[in-house]
């Protein structure tokens, strides 16, 4: 049998392990990407290193996320990082240049290369053609110095189109659909591969809109083919060179197939509160809509701002709608703006805001109380958006265009298909890189006093005690663990940010963990399934370490998120008995012993006492990971294996 595309291009960078699904590889990263809610801690991690200058062929720090300066710490943090950038050899995209994933496509991006970065929807890269991963930061800083990036050796979900869209459905409502099949659960250790016919009816923007929000499945990646039409992008950002043709095997084996017909679907909407609750959007016609954003790394490309053009022009939004639009980058906004897109947008009632993340992360735009959002981009767990009780609809640009035109839910294929705005991609893009900073090796670190160092964490200790300090639900999210929005500020300060820890789960959480800290017992936090879905931010293994978590049993838990634990010292534990959940209660008191031991042995289960109980628990860790745990985390284990 043949090769997929996912197993041609690992076999290429594959550094240690065999390719066999379920087992542990290490591969060789060719280019990075942060953002800079994750990057100002990835960067003291780097500098923690030792490291005078990174090893990737290109690395690039972006400032996309805390635009918003109501204080000193987000400027603080950005000039930390333009200094830090330019010292150690990282390209640094400057407020204003747009999206990490979206500038990351237009600007850098190259098929068959192997791309980190410290964002979730870093697999954004995956549209044209490349194995882009999402990670913690401190996973990327090892990279930047030139070291394996670790991963399970993935099974490969085909998923295969044919035919084409019909107007007014778009990329979104595939992705949309995708999640209706396979959920956000069970998919870890997966990569999705999209083949047939179908494909090639999809330019790039609409490839990376289904690769971006394939991070909610769960899966390490997705990725489309680089082909004729991954050419005809490349050659308009006048990037031609980069191109490469690279296609699987046409014998190649996949490990489960999936195949969906584009010209049968209808546009999809994923309901509060979670992107695989998905319903058509004909059934929720009707409901009305207090707010509508369209822009985010998933859809907030020239196509998608000149199809929302295309369909506001002439008309007025419902006076009953707040409406946002958020161009992806600054060659999105200049080039509407000079066409005149931007002016229909403008002259039917929206309010244009910054090409930044902004309303996904909560950073603005937060709709009012029980606020019914309907918007383009890909998360919509509960509190995300800066309302506690808002209820996020995630949708279509088409979608949200027709739907703020109307002020209510509404099926865009309602409207005529011979109105639907015909959209060619440009022969040639606005190409300006003014905004990229390109890197000078020299010159002062500027640190303002918000920035802090990475904390440590001491050895793994063979026995100890502690309290079950918080026992919650399935589908935790790392937004849960630690909250984004206003928030992100203290990033770069772990105890002042520690203290948000879990808010809006049990605001009393980060006090009752430093209270038992001082009495040198530990925390453990109790859960059900797939906990720490969501964002990378590694924050949320950092800060509850530096209130002395030490232990996360779970029925299963999320891949980045798991990694992340381990990196900080945070041991995930499973369940050997799910069962046993239910009979834990939060406050009871546990004593692990023999870890340190059990550990080092490779052993797979490890008994825990709680309440005078014993529960066993599996212990599902490679060797590199054991090591890891038992040096402390990621950072110290890489700081003794440079000596």
């Amino acid at each position: 049998m043949g090769l997929s595309l996912t197993y041609k291009i690992l076999k290429e960078h594959l550094l240690e392990g065999e390719l066999k699904a379920g087992n542990e590889i290490g591969i060789r990263i060719d280019q990075t990407l942060t953002q800079d809610a994750t990057g100002t801690m990835a960067y003291l991690q780097f500098e923690a290193m030792g490291i005078d200058k990174v090893k990737t062929d290109i690395s690039v720090s972006y400032v996309d996320h805390n635009t918003l300066q109501m204080g000193f710490e987000n400027a603080d943090d950005h000039k930390y990082l333009q200094t830090m950038n330019s010292k150690f050899g990282i390209f640094h995209s400057k407020a204003g240049n747009g999206i990490c994933h979206q500038v990351h496509l237009e600007r850098f991006g190259k098929p068959g290369k192997t791309l980190l970065g410290s964002d979730s929807h870093t697999p954004t890269g995956g549209g044209i053609g490349m194995i882009a991963i999402g990670a913690g930061g401190l996973d990327v800083a090892v990279a930047m110095g030139g070291g394996p990036f670790y991963l399970t050796c993935p099974k490969v979900i085909n998923v295969k189109l044919s035919k084409k869209l019909r107007p007014y459905v778009s990329a979104k409502d595939v992705i949309i659909k995708v999640l209706e099949i396979l959920t956000t659960k069970g998919n870890v250790g997966c990569i999705v591969e999209y083949t047939g016919q179908g494909i090639d009816t999809l330019s790039v923007p609409e490839r990376a809109t289904i690769t971006n929000m394939g991070a909610e499945l769960g899966v390490t990646t997705s990725l489309f083919p680089s082909d004729g039409v991954t050419k005809k992008f490349l050659s308009a950002q006048n990037r031609e060179s980069d191109w490469k043709e690279l296609l699987p095997d046409s014998d190649a084996s996949y490990d489960r197939t999936i195949e969906i017909d584009l010209s049968t679907l209808e546009p999809m909407a994923s309901c509060p509160h979670s992107p695989d609750n998905v319903k058509k959007v004909s059934e929720l016609a009707g409901m009305k809509v207090d707010q509508v954003a369209v822009g985010s790394c998933t859809n907030a490309s020239y196509k998608d701002m000149m199809t929302v053009a295309g369909i506001l022009k002439g008309k007025k939004v419902s006076p009953n709608i707040s409406f946002i639009v958020a161009p992806g980058s600054k060659q999105v906004f200049e080039m509407i703006a000079r066409n005149g897109a931007l002016a229909d947008i403008i002259a039917s009632g929206a309010r244009i805001m910054e090409s930044t993340c902004g309303f996904c992360i909560g950073s603005g735009q937060a709709p009012q109380t029980g606020g019914i959002s309907v918007r383009t981009n890909n998360r919509n767990f509960e509190g995300r958006s800066g309302t506690k009780d808002g209820q996020i609809y995630l949708v279509s640009p088409e979608t949200a265009a027709v739907t703020a035109l109307e002020g209510k839910f509404t099926d865009p294929t309602t409207y005529p298909a011979s109105e639907f705005p015909k959209f060619e991609m440009p022969e040639s893009f606005l190409v300006d890189d003014s905004l990229v900073i390109k890197p000078s090796l020299s010159g002062d670190i500027f640190r303002g006093p918000n920035i802090g160092e990475p904390p440590f964490t001491e050895p793994l200790m063979d026995s100890f005690k502690g309290v079950i300090g918080l026992k919650v639900a399935d589908k935790i999210t790392t937004d849960h663990i630690m909250p984004a929005g206003a928030r992100l500020k203290y990033r770069s300060n772990i105890p002042a940010y520690a203290n948000y820890v879990f808010e809006g789960v049990d605001a009393s959480f980060a006090k009752r963990s430093l209270e038992a800290k001082s009495k040198s017992l530990y925390t453990a936090v109790v859960a059900g399934l797939s906990y720490g879905q969501g964002s990378s931010r590694e924050h949320a293994a950092i800060c509850p370490m530096y209130l002395g978590v030490r232990l996360v049993i779970a029925k299963s838990f999320e891949r980045i998120h798991s990694a992340n634990l381990i990196n900080f010292g945070i041991l995930p534990l499973y369940f050997v008995n799910e069962a046993d959940y239910d009979s834990i209660a939060q406050g009871a008191e546990f004593e692990i012993k023999n870890l340190r031991s059990a550990v080092e042995s490779g052993s797979k289960e490890i008994q825990i006492i709680i309440s005078g109980k014993n529960y066993m628990l599996k212990m599902d860790f490679s060797e590199r990971q054991r090591k890891i745990l038992l040096d402390g985390g990621l950072l110290n284990y890489t700081k003794k294996v440079q000596k």
